[in-house]
């Protein structure tokens, strides 16, 4: 009894803030992030330009963040008909992104959230320590129009992602 109190205890206190959690129809907060090259990205340029997928990951070079990666890589021209910018955000910072980005020839903008001050602005909620996987699809007045959890299916991401930005007008 007293593993499951303490079990339950660690899950509420590590993967429920989804209250908090940004949801559709949310307008994105403000930030600004160094990206894989060490330029200052600031949200409020992009905005009223395009629509953006913002996707959270845990960390760079690992398994599943990979996959995910390559997916959104070799995904990219479909979002860029969709005239979309794709950002992915961690808490690696901008060397490892940079080598990362390098690694695995991806074409998009990688953001070091090293202090998970933006993460915890859209309430990307965790699985007990781990970061969450959330993708965000924001249309060109920020507001956005759909989210995807989930920690597994990374490139189901990409597929959603793709779906939404098809229902943009």
């Amino acid at each position: 009894m007293k593993r499951i109190l303490i079990f339950s205890l660690t899950f509420l206190l590590f993967a429920c803030n989804s209250k908090s959690q940004l949801k559709v129809g949310d307008k994105v907060p403000a930030f600004q992030l160094k990206d894989q090259d060490g330029n200052t990205f600031d949200i409020s340029t992009a905005l009223g330009k395009q629509p953006m997928v913002i996707y959270f990951y845990p960390k760079d070079e690992t398994s599943v963040c990979t996959k995910e990666a390559c997916s959104f890589r070799d995904a990219y021209t479909s979002f860029s008909q969709y005239g979309a910018k794709v950002i992915g955000i961690s808490a690696d910072g901008v060397a490892s992104h940079k080598k990362f980005a390098e690694h695995h020839h991806l074409p998009f903008t990688l953001l070091a959230d090293t202090s998970n001050t933006v993460r915890k602005l859209f309430g990307v909620p965790k699985t007990f320590v781990i970061p969450g996987r959330v993708t965000y699809v924001v249309d060109k007045q920020g507001v956005i129009v759909h989210t995807f959890n989930s920690m597994k299916d990374s490139e189901k991401h990409v597929q959603e992602a793709l779906a939404a930005l098809k229902n943009i007008k």
